[in-house]
């Protein structure tokens, strides 16, 4: 049993978890739920475009840029599937 380096690590499990969740979710609504700090945060959420498992979008709200992100249906797929590696542990070890 092996699991996806990407979404195992703890903090993009939590961020993976959180847009899982929540669904498009803006930055600072993020670093504000996880209790990251924004470097981190920024460094995690790049790791996961570049995979291809969330997708940004940034625009203008009242005049500010506002940053948003959500889970692609790659990322999806790949967080219901460490959920599933996770419940066959745990299934594999009431034997």
């Amino acid at each position: 049993m092996e699991f996806d380096k990407l979404v195992h690590q703890p903090t993009r499990l939590q961020i993976f978890a959180y847009l899982y969740r929540h669904g498009r979710s803006p930055f600072t609504e993020l670093v504000t739920a996880l209790d990251v700090t924004e470097g981190n945060l920024s460094s995690h959420l790049q790791t996961m475009e570049s995979e291809r498992a969330v997708v940004v979008e940034k625009e203008f709200v009242d005049r500010k840029p506002q940053t948003t992100y959500e889970l692609t249906d790659e990322g999806n797929e790949l967080f219901e599937d460490h959920v599933e590696t996770l419940e066959t542990l745990i299934d594999g070890l009431d034997g």
